[in-house]
């Protein structure tokens, strides 16, 4: 019966015996894929058939002002952190762009 450091050793050498035939294989693989991508112009689209990873967000658009400074004409849409000429204003109705 084998010591454990013999099977050990023996599991380290199978394992380098293994990682070598895995990259020798890779390569073979790797260079085919290569040629057939050459030969046939084969796309990622092509393979996978869409966007890889997660869908993305849609972008939002473009949002027309809604606040217009009449000092400075500095316009702001309502979205996101207010402006300083408008952040303390009790009333923001008289910065309101008339339709």
């Amino acid at each position: 019966m084998a010591t454990f450091k013999e099977l050990k050793a023996q599991m380290a050498a199978l394992e380098e015996q293994a990682a070598a035939a895995r990259a020798a294989e890779f390569e073979e693989v790797l260079a085919d894929i290569r040629a057939k991508v050459a030969d046939y112009g084969v796309t990622e689209w092509d393979i996978f058939g869409r966007a890889r990873g997660r869908p993305r967000k849609a972008v939002a658009g473009f949002l027309p002002p809604k606040y217009l400074d009449p000092k400075t004409g500095a316009t702001w849409s309502g979205r996101g952190r207010a402006p300083d000429w408008i952040r303390n204003a009790k009333n923001r109705d008289r910065f309101l762009i008339s339709p």
